[in-house]
């Protein structure tokens, strides 16, 4: 089996002469904490929707865990085990937290829609929902209206959605947008929690959690890779230092100090 789960060579989509994603060649691998870090405006959130497929890319290649998928919409790269937030939640408010995840579970899982009750089938699904609930710490507010919850929480509950389609891959865009730091600090520690074979690449502009959960950094600028290494690398890159502060200032600290 290979190290890499996914693999980007050329990847580029445009919208008539202006390039928002450039020539994209990135390489995560398997079981990686991988982040992908830019300026406003680098073009982070566009280059996952052609990864998961809600764009579709205008020249180079997805290849998932050895497959090409480039050609697949985003339903089909989710049958590959790729899985993909968004920044904003969308999940069902008026259903309880329970019954959300046991949407997502039934659907992962292929159950039909059945014209009478299966009191087996109700209850193994009803039981992995709770699994991946406790997974989250959200078992305590399973019944629990999902219109309730907090923002953090509800960013906690769309991490068992994740979990309820048996991803090889997730990505994570902007997922502690609008939390508080306690909300942030719990975030961190579910991420942290997840199984290690699980490959997770995060969009983030608290780079505190940024380098806190990633093993490898990739800096997009201009729609483009800029740099790419450890923590420590980036932090040192003049490259980086210049896209996040210009020139003239490249001279000031970024990223805090190396620990």
């Amino acid at each position: 089996m290979s190290d890499e789960i996914l693999r980007l060579e050329g990847l580029c989509l445009s919208y008539g002469a202006i390039k928002a994603v450039k020539d994209v060649d990135l390489v995560v691998e398997r079981g990686a904490r991988h982040a992908l870090i830019g300026p406003n405006g680098a073009g982070k959130s566009t280059l996952f929707s052609v990864v998961a497929g809600t764009q579709r890319a205008t020249a180079g290649r997805v290849v998932l865990d050895g497959h090409d998928v480039t050609s697949l919409d985003e339903v089909g790269r989710v049958r590959h085990g790729l899985v993909r937030t968004f920044q904003h939640s969308s999940l069902f408010l008026g259903m309880t937290v329970l019954d959300n995840v046991r949407l997502a579970s039934e659907r992962a899982h292929g159950s039909p829609h059945r014209p009478w009750p299966s009191r087996r089938a109700d209850k193994a699904i009803t039981a992995l929902a709770m699994t991946h609930l406790e997974a989250v710490g959200l078992a305590e507010r399973a019944a629990d209206v999902v219109g309730a919850l907090s923002h953090g929480e509800r960013r906690q509950l769309e991490v068992a959605l994740v979990l309820a389609c048996n991803p090889r891959i997730v990505l994570f865009d902007e997922p502690t947008a609008g939390m508080s730091a306690a909300e942030t600090a719990r975030f961190a520690e579910l991420i942290e929690s997840l199984p290690a074979d699980l490959t997770v690449v995060i969009v983030e502009h608290d780079l505190d959690l940024v380098f806190r959960l990633a093993g490898r950094i990739s800096v997009l600028a201009a729609g483009a890779v800029i740099a790419e290494g450890t923590p420590e690398h980036v932090r040192a890159d003049e490259a980086v230092r210049d896209a996040y502060l210009g020139t003239s200032r490249s001279s000031e600290p970024l990223f805090g100090v190396a620990s």
